[in-house]
């Protein structure tokens, strides 16, 4: 996966939204950013992007969301329960259709849960919710970056393939 590549999946994205007429908020952490870039990368993304956030750390999940601890008891970061709950959180907060959410270990170590460097979890919510678990197997950092970038757009293409037409 390069840029050029994520750039068009972003862009294909951007144009389903639009067809749908519905926006999305995104959480992402592992991705650097890279998912947000994406899908701002088609002109006109102010149409479906609502907003976005880099969750990189704790302090910045307190900072830039409004969930507690209270709202994370028993769950760790890089799990499937917790990429649920941000793509959650994001939709809610920003009343969007669709939110989607990434985090991972990009490397070139694992994190300090145990997971291994390529390890990422997934997460669309809205009229169709999806998650995925990702394990690349390598711990190169920028390529396991565009990895879990591309996994999710790929997750949340096929929830918007998958979920009934908008009420018009």
């Amino acid at each position: 996966m390069d840029l050029d590549t994520l750039f068009a999946l972003g862009q294909r994205v951007g144009d389903k939204l639009v067809a749908r007429g519905e926006t999305l908020a995104v959480a992402e952490s592992s991705a650097g950013g890279l998912l947000s870039a994406a899908l701002l990368s088609r002109a006109g993304a102010s149409a479906y992007y609502f907003g976005g956030a880099v969750l990189y750390t704790r302090r910045s999940r307190r900072l830039l969301t409004t969930l507690t601890s209270d709202d994370t008891v028993g769950m760790r970061s890089s799990s499937p329960p917790y990429a649920a709950l941000l793509a959650r959180h994001q939709r809610s907060r920003f009343r969007a259709s669709w939110g989607l959410a990434e985090t991972g270990a990009a490397g070139p170590d694992g994190n300090t849960y145990g997971d291994p460097a390529g390890h990422s979890c997934l997460a669309v919510d809205g009229p169709v919710a999806l998650d995925r678990m990702l394990r690349t197997g390598h711990g190169d950092r920028a390529a396991n970056m565009l990895a879990f970038a591309a996994a999710a757009l790929q997750l949340l293409e096929a929830a918007l393939d998958a979920a009934p037409p908008p009420a018009a």
